[in-house]
């Protein structure tokens, strides 16, 4: 034990002219919340074009489907300040996804991209009062006003507020619902391999993060 003792004396009456000038701080921060919030989907999150004719597809360019509308729903046992983002469960394989919005179908032999769908967050109601779907692209720092709709994806944060303070910034709900529109696309098929029956594999997650 004196030994011991002696050893970590050393050490430290060594540590200052040793060790002093190479450092570096690690600080945890968090934050725990009394609520939790719950987000639903109807249909049970699940969209079914049924079968295709590729004869039907367009060679040339994107063939668009009929647009799906489901019902988004956010549960929290007290009013609560959060935020939504979109998780592409199928990264890499959106044939179309220039401004970084669009979730994929999967892939065809390894690198023929199936196609592309859209997420988008509209008419957001709480407790019979309208809301608007904001975004933020700074993590929260700052909000935007949208009052058509807001995308739901990995790029940007989704909330629901309003701008009755003089500057859009989202409000602590209990409750919310809103539209989430479904918009599809197949990629040309001239691109495609086709010959035997492709299975859409779309897949996202939709995340909720605390404010």
């Amino acid at each position: 034990m004196r030994r011991q003792s002696l050893a970590l004396s050393l050490l430290i009456s060594l540590a200052p002219s040793t060790f002093a000038a190479s450092s570096v701080d690690l600080t945890v921060t968090g934050l725990i919340v009394p609520s939790a919030c719950t987000p639903t989907l109807s249909q049970g999150g699940v969209v079914d074009y049924g079968k295709l004719a590729a004869k039907d597809l367009s060679a040339d360019s994107s063939t668009w489907l009929p647009p799906v509308t489901l019902q988004l729903g956010v549960n929290c046992n007290g009013p609560t300040l959060f935020a939504l983002r979109g998780r592409d469960n199928r990264a890499g394989s959106a044939h179309l996804d220039s401004y970084e919005h669009g979730y994929g179908l999967g892939l065809i032999n390894g690198d023929q991209r199936l196609g592309t769908y859209l997420l988008s967050v509209r008419k957001p109601v709480s407790a019979g009062v309208t809301l608007h779907p904001l975004m933020s692209l700074d993590a929260g720092q700052s909000w935007w006003q949208l009052p058509e709709g807001a995308w739901l994806s990995a790029l940007q944060m989704t909330a629901f507020g309003n701008d009755e303070s003089g500057q859009a910034a989202p409000v602590a709900l209990q409750t919310v619902t809103s539209e989430l529109h479904v918009d599809t696309a197949i990629a040309p098929t001239s691109g495609l391999t086709l010959t035997e029956e492709v299975a859409l594999d779309g897949s996202a997650t939709a995340e909720l993060f605390y404010l």
